[in-house]
């Protein structure tokens, strides 16, 4: 906080000098990488004996905690492909949903092989896609605590990624357009938060042109001012002028609407481009419509996001597990591909 004395010229009547007090504001820089989702040229680890992911796993994982709008699309469209799941690969329905989560968060899903004492194929399991590795000979390398890794064959693993055209080691996945709106949204939601958490709430300029405030009233009103901060601190003034001018003290707001009307236009923004950049539609997202604007049929809706999004994915998967020439045919994956 900082004072300002700005000494008028003296008049007859020795009016007191105006004074100015203000509170500074700190800028904080931007880091555009802080959730490591930068992406960077794909390179060899030789010291781990791996391929390193061209964006961080970590960063896709937590920013899908960032806001309301990208954890939950990714979870609705896992769950829409897990509930076209009928069977297949001996697995439940809750493990296929991991192979489903780790598809749509990365880019990319692994299905682990289980052998018998022939090396035959009995079921499949969801392994992590998070901590599973490429190397060079094609084999797979899966990260464990403690620096200690647990390496698969090639053909030990069923791999499925989304395509990018920068590298065909790792999937990526289809939302990457929109992680500066998902940020965006939640630096507007945890600025909200500060604003309210350390109390600064006044959101007032006290304007004084009363000469007959004394100086002692005006070191009160600054002290006032200085300690109206705190958890929950809506605190109120009492200001007493004795001889005051009317409108010697006005409270004149300074940007509290302002900033109310721009944080929601910054969460609805940022809500439309993650929903794009998911392809989901709005209406299935617990959006609420705008004014008169209407998010149509939900059930038509729904039957043509299934056969626009949903089942292509079901077939996906499908083909890649169905045409692998170790799985047998009491393991091949069913789905329910019916627009229902």
């Amino acid at each position: 906080m900082t004072e300002a004395q700005h000494p008028e010229q003296q008049t007859e009547t020795e009016l007191p000098a105006a004074s100015c007090y203000s509170v500074d504001s700190y800028a904080e820089p931007v880091d555009a990488g802080r959730w490591l989702t930068e992406y960077s040229e794909l390179f060899y680890n030789d010291m781990d004996d791996y391929w390193e992911p061209p964006i961080s796993p970590s960063g896709l994982a937590q920013i899908a905690r960032a806001n309301a709008y990208h954890g939950s699309a990714l979870i609705a469209r896992a769950n829409h492909v897990t509930g076209r799941f009928i069977n297949g690969g001996e697995m439940r329905k809750r493990q296929f949903q991991g192979f489903s989560r780790d598809y749509f968060t990365f880019g990319h899903g692994a299905l682990l092989k289980i052998r018998d004492h022939f090396r035959r194929v009995v079921r499949l399991e969801h392994i992590s896609s998070m901590y599973l590795r490429r190397r060079k000979n094609g084999s797979w390398r899966f990260l464990l605590r403690d620096n200690q890794f647990k390496d698969y064959n090639e053909n030990d693993i069923i791999w499925l990624g989304q395509y990018d055209p920068q590298q065909q080691i790792y999937g990526m996945p289809d939302y990457l357009g929109s992680i500066q709106s998902s940020l965006l949204n939640e630096d507007a939601t945890l600025f909200r938060r500060r604003y309210y958490k350390n109390g600064a709430h006044m959101g007032f300029i006290f304007y004084a042109t009363d000469p007959n405030l004394s100086p002692e009233d005006e070191e009160m009103m600054k002290r006032t001012i200085a300690s109206s901060k705190g958890v929950g601190n809506f605190r109120s003034m009492f200001v007493n002028v004795p001889n005051g001018k009317e409108k010697g003290i006005q409270l004149i707001p300074v940007g509290d609407i302002a900033t109310k009307d721009e944080f929601e236009r910054i969460k609805n923004i940022t809500a439309q481009d993650i929903l794009v950049g998911h392809r989901y539609p709005p209406g299935k997202s617990g959006m609420i419509p705008q004014g008169m604007a209407s998010f149509g049929d939900a059930e038509k809706v729904g039957r043509e996001y299934a056969r626009d999004e949903i089942i292509p994915v079901c077939e996906l998967i499908m083909d890649e597990v169905n045409n692998d020439r170790e799985i047998p045919k009491s393991l091949h994956l069913e789905f329910n591909l019916d627009l229902e």
